[in-house]
Order: C-alpha cells, then structure tokens, then sequence
C-alpha cells in the first residue's frame, strides 16, 4: 500500500484549515428560500466534519417545520409562472447556469473535499459534469414543444397529448456524489416546468450552495430552486409535505423503503435510485492488462463509495489465480493520503460512523473465511481521521455477507464460477440491480452475457453514465429511472384532449 502523506498529521491538518479558511461557505446561518438568504428558525444546528482529519470546519442550522413550510410556499408561488416560460427559455438559463457552475470549479471541488473526503482527483470533475447535464437536458426541452396528436384507432377523432410540470419536487441527495445527484434531478425538473426545494445530506450541506449561486447568475427567478438543510427528520417532513407533488431520493435502500411508503399512502409520485451490489463479469478471454487500468473506476471508485460499482468480481477457475494477482497489484499500488493531494486515489471514507460501518463488513469476511490479499483489519493508513485500508478478499463464496451486502467502501471481493452460466447466475443472485461490468476479448459475445444480467445497466469492458440513456435500478436498487428523456418524464404529467376531426 502505497501513502503519498508522508508529512506528519499535524500538517495535513494545517492544510486542510486554511483551504477551509479561504472557502465562503463555512459558518452557514439560514437557508436559501425564494432568493434569499433566511433566518433560521430553529437553534439547532448540524457540524460540518473534514473525515481526513476529524475537525470540525462548518455547519448548518436543522430546518424545522416552519422552515419547510417556507421553502414549499415560495416553490409553490414561483412554480406558476416558471411553468409558463417556453421550454426553450428554461433551456437557455439552464445553460447559463452550466457556464455559471464551471466558473465555480475549484472552491466548489475544494468545499465538497472537505466535506466528504472525496479526492480532489474526483472532485474536480464535479462541476464539469454537473454543467454537462444541465446542458444535455437544456437539449431536450424541443422534445416539450413538439406537437403530440394521436388519431382515434376508430376514426373520426383525435387526442392531443400535452406534457405538464408535475409541480413542486423534493429533491433529497446523499453525501456521496452531493453536486452531481442534484443535477440529475434538479436538471429534469426546471426542463419540464418544476420548481423544487433542495435537501442535501447531512454530512454535505455546504458545496451545494455553489449550484444556487450558478442559478442566480443564469438568471433563474427567486423561488424556483430552495434549499434547506437537516438530517432524516427534515427529509421526513419534506416527503410528506402536503405542498410537495412529486420526491426524487438517492440514497439507502432502507431510507428508500420509507419514502416509498410514505408516497404510496399519500399517492406521490416517486423516484428513488438506491443500494447496489453490482457484479463484474470476467470471461475467459478478457484482457486483464486493461481491466487494470479501468479497475479504480469500475469498482472502487471514490474509495468505493458509489452505487453503481461492481464490487465483485466473477471468474472461472482458469483466470481465478490471474485476476487476484491482478486486483491485489492494482489496489496495492493506488496512493491512500490526503484527499487535498491531486495524486490521492484512496481518501478517507465519508463520516467516521461509515469508516465503523466498512471495518464491520472487513472483520465479517475474515471471520467467515475470506482472504485478505491487500488491506483487511489492519490499523488506518492514517490516523485520526475516517480511513479504511483498501481491502481485496479473495476465496469469497456468494453466501458470504462481503459477497451479498452494499459495503459503500473500498473493498473488492473475488468469486470463482465453475462456468460462464454459473457467474451469470452468480451476478444475478442478489436482491440488488443497478450496475455491472462483462470484461473479455469478443466484445460480441460479452454484449450477449451482458443483455442476461439482470440489472439497470452493464458496461462491456467499461462502465460509464450517459446522460442521455436513463440510469436507474431493479429490485431493491431502485424504482423509475434518472437522464435522459425518461428521467425528464418523471417531472411531468400527461394531459390527453380528445376531440372530433372537422
């Protein structure tokens, strides 16, 4: 394992204060509801923790009821008249605001750093994805204004089908990704009409704030887009706001059950994009070499916090040997270290609640067999803050839990298959289906593999999000679907006008 923070702790620390100290957003006092900056209404308030060194550097006051109430009226009053705007028009601010949000590339990569311990090697790229969908979707408002007329199958009459805004939406991000899981359902929803209120994980409340910024510049008018900070108990209330028409979640899959439960008593619309435990697929000609170079991103990437990676990786026995000599390099040469070095792949983990959570599952798989060929239970790579070695486990079977449950961490497992048809059903042997990956030579033939993986999305030879293919998971991995002109639905309500033809 591979440390670039050879520095003592105490000057990561010092780096870490003064990127803090330059930031604008730190010390945050209210919320940002119809334009403005308001007064908290409650004392509580949420710390802002750095997981590289465990201070304390921002927070944020906890939204009560009051507060919710607000931010759902001024979305309610604002939601009219932007609905009435051409879609063209709320396409062309929506590109506005994509040049505004890549203005703000480095203090909104250095703040999200701060907050969640992504490396600025991933959070770097956040503004420039988060300006590419609003951009993708701003392409997409012409399908809006495009005529729908569908003739009667008897004749004589004729249905115009229109497309309305849905309403107001709540859109509840995790800490993870916490730009870029905005935008995929803030985008959506200014195309078709929407106003929304903004609640964004506990743990990441602060670089949001650079997205209102970019759409004050655009010029999108006060009250469209809201944003209150809180923990579950504010979600709670914003779910079940009798003012909200339609929730867009990303996160657990137990949270999701919840909000699932909730919408369906109350008869809200609901998208929720949850939990993976996604499935690599290494057939017997694939190019090990180049998997190698894909193999951080496919299934570790941001220290294995992402939904979406395939986390375990199947083979036959003849390559069995080859990929775990493979996998074991790999990991052991990717630098764990201070996640404000553009050179860190690992940093730490996002809370220290998660680093607790990751060294449980780590421990489980020593204990019911596994190997650990790099990492395992081992000290942190560096003390005091949320770091967790980067672990392969090889000799994992599929009943273990490393092999059955969403770690959201960096570790990798590594099965055998007797068979081609034994990985498939291997892959497809799990309640979750989000992602997955087929790795090998005929890419033909891993096409075909891939279309039996019973998941939202597979990648041959790579994985990688389309903004304008629809993104969303089966089972408990999810209900609807995100990007694309089916995500787009999701923020409308169709309206069929029958009438006779003269």
């Amino acid at each position: 394992m591979t440390l670039l923070t050879d520095d003592p702790v105490a000057a990561m620390r010092d780096r870490h204060r003064e990127a803090a100290a330059g930031l604008p957003y730190t010390r945050v006092s209210g919320h940002r509801i119809g334009g403005v900056e308001t007064t908290a209404t409650s004392p509580v308030t949420s710390p802002v923790v750095d997981p590289a060194t465990g201070e304390e550097w921002g927070s944020v006051p906890e939204a009560d009821e009051a507060v919710v109430d607000a931010a759902v009226a001024a979305a309610r009053a604002a939601q009219p008249q932007w609905a009435a705007r051409a879609p063209s028009e709320r396409a062309d601010l929506l590109r506005r605001m994509a040049d505004a949000v890549e203005r703000r590339a480095d203090v909104l990569s250095i703040t999200n750093t701060l907050e969640n311990g992504s490396p600025v090697s991933e959070t770097a790229g956040a503004a420039a994805n988060a300006a590419s969908i609003l951009r993708v979707f701003a392409s997409l408002a012409s399908h809006l204004e495009a005529g729908d007329v569908r003739a009667f199958p008897t004749g004589g009459a004729e249905t115009v089908v229109a497309q309305d805004p849905i309403g107001v939406a709540a859109l509840i991000a995790p800490w993870n990704f916490p730009i870029n899981l905005v935008v995929i359902k803030l985008a959506p929803a200014l195309v078709a009409g929407c106003a929304v209120v903004i609640k964004p994980a506990g743990p990441t409340p602060l670089s949001i704030r650079f997205l209102l910024d970019a759409a004050d510049e655009a010029g999108i008018p006060p009250g469209v887009i809201n944003l209150i900070t809180g923990e579950g108990a504010t979600g709670e209330l914003l779910v079940r706001h009798p003012g909200i028409d339609k929730v867009a979640f990303t996160g657990s899959t137990p949270v999701g059950r919840r909000i699932a439960a909730a919408c369906g008593e109350l008869l809200r619309p609901v998208t929720l994009e949850l939990g993976g435990k996604s499935t690599a697929l290494v057939l017997p000609d694939a190019d090990l070499d180049a998997m190698s170079k894909v193999l951080i991103r496919s299934s570790m990437r941001n220290t294995g916090q992402t939904c979406y990676i395939s986390t375990r990786l199947v083979t036959t026995p003849d390559r069995y040997d080859e990929l775990v000599d493979m996998v074991t390099a790999t990991v052991a040469a990717a630098p764990v270290g201070d996640p404000l070095d553009p050179s860190t792949v690992f940093g730490p983990v996002a809370t220290f609640a998660q680093r607790d959570r990751v060294l449980g599952y780590i421990r489980a798989g020593v204990a019911e067999g596994a190997r650990a060929t790099v990492g395992g239970d081992v000290p942190e790579p560096i003390p005091g803050g949320a770091f967790v070695a980067p672990t392969v486990f090889a000799d994992v079977t599929p009943d273990m839990t490393i092999a059955r449950e969403e770690i959201f961490g960096p570790v990798i497992t590594l099965l055998r298959a007797d068979s081609i048809d034994a990985a498939v059903d291997i892959a497809n042997d799990t309640p979750f289906g989000l992602g997955g990956i087929v790795f090998g030579g005929d890419e033909d033939a891993a096409f075909r593999i891939a279309r039996r993986m019973d998941t939202g999305s597979v990648g041959v030879n790579m994985f990688a999000s389309n903004h304008y293919a629809p993104f969303g998971g089966r089972h408990d991995s999810g209900l609807g679907v995100e990007y694309g002109l089916e995500g787009l639905a999701a923020y409308l309500t169709p309206q069929s006008v029958h009438r006779r033809v003269r």
